[in-house]
């Protein structure tokens, strides 16, 4: 007698995750950072190790390594003041990343990190959805999302070639998945605190707050993002 074989049904999930680009920290020696071969993202949450918040910080401090204005304040001279010093004095952080978003059943990445565009401009998530419909997040590629009516379209590459991947969801399920990422931001923040009292205890205070402002993220952060009437 044949027997019946029963389709398997994959839920469809779609995540969006706050991802910081990392490379290799060849030579890095100030504190314990993971090791890297080669560029990537780091996902941003409260369950890294203590050694991928160190390469968390150490990226978000290179990121910012500037020379400030003379009104921050001389530039001290031994290592580690010098590495943080554009953290901790410049007014405009950066911190290179953004929002990805994955699609587990098409295998659709919304890889919306790119050139000129960092994990500080987040809040464009939220303007597209309560706003002007539409946010660009750099290029190389031209990610795009666009609200229309109830649904938000996510393109990879807006001014690449014909097909580009797309990713549609209603703009409640984005409102959420925002929500969640930005609680993934507050718990790294928190873990990042805590990791700072422990690596840069004469620093701490200073670089969570540092950290928090690349984020845009207050300390004391209120996730209500229902918009306002």
């Amino acid at each position: 007698m044949a027997t019946k074989q029963r389709a398997r049904h994959h839920r469809h999930v779609i995540v969006m995750q706050p991802v910081l680009e990392i490379s290799a920290a060849d030579g890095f020696a100030l504190w314990p950072v993971s090791e890297a071969e080669s560029c990537g993202y780091l996902v941003l949450n409260g369950e890294l190790t203590p050694a991928e918040v160190g390469t968390a910080v150490m990226r978000v401090a290179a990121c910012n390594d500037f020379e400030p204005e003379e009104e921050h304040g001389p530039c001290p001279t031994d290592p580690l003041g010098i590495f943080l010093h554009g953290l901790l004095t410049m007014p405009d952080l950066f911190a290179a990343g953004g929002f990805r978003v994955t699609d587990n059943v098409t295998n659709t990445v919304f890889v919306e990190p790119g050139c000129c565009n960092g994990l500080e401009t987040w809040r464009d998530w939220l303007e597209m959805l309560d706003g002007t419909g539409c946010a660009y997040f750099g290029h190389d590629p031209s990610s795009v999302a666009e609200r229309v009516n109830d649904v938000v379209r996510l393109t990879l590459d807006a001014h690449g070639a014909d097909g580009s991947p797309v990713i549609e969801l209603s703009a409640d399920q984005v409102r959420r998945l925002i929500t969640g990422a930005q609680q993934d931001l507050q718990d790294f923040i928190s873990l990042a605190g805590t990791w700072a009292e422990q690596h840069l205890p004469a620093h701490a205070a200073a670089v969570t707050t540092a950290l928090a402002r690349a984020l845009d993220l207050d300390l004391d952060l209120d996730l209500d993002l229902a918009p306002t009437s």
